[in-house]
């Protein structure tokens, strides 16, 4: 019996050994391991037991586990002297979309190079953080009104190219990514005060001239959903109650009847979080909250670590990111938010934004993992 647990105890010290090489966060690592196995289960009871769907998300969550091993391995320095020339990149993606993208469900977001297609509104998720933590690591502490109207034209130029597509969802999360930044820079509450009045005096021209017909249905279903229940309600409504039959225990794995009856929409990406309350009740889904809580604090405890501007800059705003989109999602899930079409992070059923989401997680992992080779 000892031989077998000193074996085991020498195959985890080996494999902690491997990923150490590998500059693999290992608490990090085992959370979003744990994470992605949950997206398995799920899934193969949201999408009605389809092994097709199954597989391609096994497929896209290898790939994207390999781009996270193989992004921690680079050193940090090397994305600080890259990010502005990724952020270009990205902005004229975004254009190049806007001028020959592929139009799918009233939305032209995607780029089709003919053996894959790919969707660039996820890279600028992560390009914008490190452009801006770029740009205000050189005025740490310096903030003027010109370093600041610099920051917010770096912020504003994806987010209004994003939300042209129109994707809502996307552009809130690009811009909430690069206000983490600047708040994380160490901007005066005077300038955050004035920031916000700013924005509150946008909302009438976002709400009357950016906006679609559609986007401000959503917004007015959040608060009377029932005054729609076969059209624009229909999902906020469906999803409620999914959640509310699920009770504390839940109907167990599989027993989904909104799912499996297919009364709820979308099940396998943006409501599969209504599929796991209703299979799992309230105990399962404080199990999966305390998951993000770990994945979070984790990220949080790497961003304090960093060691120079630069990587805590963009530590912070890839883990404020991070919890905007748990937030977001389980928000509109519950109605507590309108309904924007932000999946599920590490659960939902996708591609470009899982290999997006562990993406950014590969840069914490570097961060954290070369601290020694960093200059202070």
């Amino acid at each position: 019996m000892k031989t077998n647990d000193s074996s085991q105890f020498e195959s985890a010290s080996l494999i902690g050994n491997i990923l150490r090489k590998l500059h693999v966060d290992i608490p990090l690592f085992l959370v979003l391991t744990l994470s992605c196995l949950l997206s398995f289960i799920i899934l193969y009871s949201a999408s009605g037991k389809n092994d097709d769907v199954l597989i391609r998300q096994i497929v896209r969550i290898g790939i994207a586990f390999g781009l996270m091993i193989g992004l921690a391995h680079i050193n940090p320095e090397q994305f600080k002297r890259y990010s502005t020339f990724l952020y270009g990149v990205g902005i004229l993606l975004l254009i190049a979309v806007l001028l020959v993208g592929e139009i799918g469900k009233g939305a032209q977001r995607w780029l089709d190079l003919g053996f894959f297609r790919f969707q660039p509104s996820e890279m600028i998720k992560i390009t914008t953080p490190m452009m801006l933590a770029w740009y205000l690591s050189k005025h740490h502490f310096e903030l003027k009104w010109k370093q600041l109207l610099i920051a917010m034209g770096l912020i504003l130029t994806p987010t209004l190219l994003i939300a042209k597509q129109p994707d809502l969802g996307t552009s809130l999360l690009v811009a909430s990514s690069g206000v983490a930044v600047l708040f994380f820079a160490g901007i005066s509450w005077r300038l955050i005060v004035i920031i916000a009045t700013l924005i509150a005096s946008f909302i009438p021209v976002l709400w009357f001239y950016l906006m679609h017909d559609y986007q401000r249905g959503r917004v007015l279903t959040l608060f009377n959903p029932e005054a729609d229940p076969m059209g624009r309600g229909y999902h906020i409504i469906q999803s409620k109650i999914a959640i509310g039959s699920g009770g504390i225990y839940g109907k167990g794995w599989m027993g989904s009847t909104q799912a499996q009856l297919n009364y709820l929409p979308e099940s396998s990406t943006d409501f599969i979080f209504a599929v796991f309350a209703e299979e799992f009740g309230l105990a399962g889904c404080l199990g999966l909250l305390i998951l993000y809580l770990l994945i979070i604090g984790r990220c949080l405890y790497i961003a304090v670590q960093a060691q120079n501007t630069y990587c805590r800059l963009l530590a912070g705003s890839l883990t404020f990111t991070f919890f905007v989109y748990v937030f977001v999602n389980i928000g509109m899930v519950i109605g507590i938010l309108p309904v924007v079409g932000v999946p599920l992070p590490l659960i939902s059923y996708g591609g470009t934004s899982m290999v997006t989401l562990l993406g950014s997680f590969g840069l914490l992992m570097s961060i954290h993992t070369h601290k020694k080779f960093l200059a202070h």
